[in-house]
């Protein structure tokens, strides 16, 4: 019998109707957690395995399926994305045991893993499917249940990747329950699933709205700040490889990945070879006129232009009246000077890309520092040099916790062409006002009981070679499917799953509206 995805269906708005729906998922995600931790390691990697082939298996489809229901991004790009979450997500960690105990015989210390338990994971709209198998198989990892809070603009590819994840995982032999989705998110909602007790930790990707309620719900939370990445290019770099890089960086699906470079900063001595290179590798680079265009467009008083987000180059110059060839990747405009009273120094998730030229490399780490002043503190920086005392430089000024050398910056500090950690939730740390400043991995969803010994010579340590960790105790019994005492069952069948809309539905201009405010939240100043 295939098994099955329990799933919310339309629920009342009422606070009591709320907190019970989310209490009859949780208590679902309860059990499987206890079920799941007492899971060897070889099952519990098998589990993972069949998950990630799954993901990787339908990382095409689910790419097109995010862009045709989003309207963001580049569908090749976004497969490249869902790839990079599957398998080689589960390779940079394979050699990494988050289940056995682990014996240090020097300190006479035994650390025994513990599992977080119920995973709550809120997903943007811009990398909906990348991160719910990276969030999916963090969780696995660890032995630890997930429930998915879709963003509403990817709520239907979400809710089938989610269905699909599921199966593979309980038919490798993982408890039902381990994997579920909230179909129908809204906020009051969500939020009743952040504070209750039986969550025990958010992972939370998303606008700043909704990472913020996540930290004030009362219970762990992990959540990510927003990017606005400065890079420096100075004049020992080798400048076709750096603007190449650039380019790649600035126009990888479109600009959607809060990683990717915000305002590119230069020395003067190299501004007509990097601007010479840069168009060589597809950049337009606006004139006065066009860079006022940009600014308006982008720009107004409600804050950015969200339209824009994850549009190509060809579409916003269109949009703002600038003509541009028709191979143009990326729109670089150049600026006087960084700072609240200039829009173009702020996050930009498209591929405009502001460019500002000093005189000294001094001028180039103070003007990127106030880029990172202005939003995206904690979050990355970059720098294309081939002087390790000016990238030492910079990265001891800047207030990021991850700055790539001589790479893309929105692939190289998500962990896909460095040896970073592959994430798509980038801790900010105490710059960015969050507990975490690396990329968050399963480290994060697990903590370690410590059997520590006296530490005198005197008292011998203990022999913990092959002793295994004590689960006894009866199971907790599976929570029965429904709300006591109603009618009919309260999840749907993954069987039912869904399907894209067809693109003339009139809600879909909604569901760009929805994500306005959130987005807005992130971009403005």
């Amino acid at each position: 019998m295939e098994p099955q995805v329990r799933t919310l269906v339309d629920i009342a708005d009422t606070p009591a109707a709320l907190a019970g729906q989310a209490d009859i998922v949780l208590e679902r995600a309860r059990w499987a957690a206890e079920v799941f931790r007492r899971f060897d390691r070889n099952l519990t990697m098998s589990i993972v395995e069949a998950v990630a082939k799954v993901a990787h298996e339908h990382a095409g489809r689910y790419a097109d399926w995010a862009v045709e229901e989003t309207g963001f991004g580049v569908a090749a790009h976004k497969k490249i994305k869902n790839e990079l979450t599957a398998r080689p997500l589960v390779d940079f960690y394979r050699d990494q045991d988050f289940v056995n105990p682990r014996i240090d015989e020097a300190r006479k210390i035994v650390e025994i893993p513990r599992p977080a338990g119920v995973i709550l994971a809120l997903t943007p709209s811009t990398n909906p499917i990348a991160t719910i198998n990276y969030k999916i198989l963090l969780a696995l990892m660890t032995r630890n249940a997930i429930v998915i809070s879709p963003h509403p603009a990817a709520r239907e590819c979400s809710v089938d990747a989610a269905h699909l994840l599921s199966n593979a995982a309980q038919e490798a032999g993982a408890p039902d329950g381990v994997i579920q989705i909230i179909e129908h998110p809204t906020i009051p909602l969500v939020e009743e699933f952040m504070r209750s007790k039986k969550t025990s930790v958010t992972l939370a990707t998303g606008g700043n709205a909704m990472v913020r309620s996540a930290y004030s719900s009362s219970n762990p939370a992990i959540g990510v700040g927003p990017g606005n990445a400065p890079a420096l290019v100075d004049d020992t770099a080798d400048i076709d490889k750096a603007a190449k890089r650039i380019i790649e960086s600035k126009s990888f699906d479109n600009s959607a990945l809060c990683t990717n470079e915000s305002v590119l900063i230069a020395l003067e001595s190299i501004d007509k070879r990097l601007c010479q290179a840069l168009r060589q590798n597809g950049a337009y680079i606006c004139d006065a006129d066009d860079v006022d265009r940009l600014r308006r467009y982008l720009f107004h008083d409600r804050g950015f232009n969200v339209e824009t987000v994850g549009r190509d180059a060809i579409w916003i110059a269109k949009e703002c009246g600038i003509r541009v060839p028709e191979n143009i990747k990326v729109l670089v405009a150049p600026i006087s000077q960084i700072g609240v009273e200039e829009p173009l120094s702020r996050e930009k998730l498209c591929p405009v890309l502001a460019y500002h030229v000093v005189r000294t490399r001094s001028q180039a780490i103070s003007q990127a520092r106030a880029v990172l002043r202005i939003a995206g503190a904690g979050h990355s920086a970059a720098i294309h040099t081939s002087d390790e005392t000016a990238a030492m430089d910079f990265a001891g000024a800047v207030e990021a916790y991850r700055v790539v050398v001589n790479a893309p910056c929105t692939q190289g500090a998500a962990g896909f062409s460095t040896a970073l950690a592959p994430t798509f939730t980038v801790g900010t740390g105490y710059f960015g006002r969050s507990s975490i400043g690396e990329n968050i991995g399963p480290q994060h969803l697990v903590h370690w009981t410590r059997l520590a010994y006296n530490s005198s010579p005197d008292e011998a340590f203990g022999s913990y070679q092959g002793v295994s960790v004590n689960l006894a105790g009866p199971l907790p019994t599976a929570p029965a499917d429904g709300v006591p005492g109603s009618n009919g069952s309260a999840f749907r069948s993954a069987a039912e799953g869904v399907r894209p809309k067809d693109l003339s539905d009139p809600s879909r201009e909604e569901l760009r509206k929805i994500i306005a405010e959130e987005l807005r939240s992130i971009l403005r100043n």
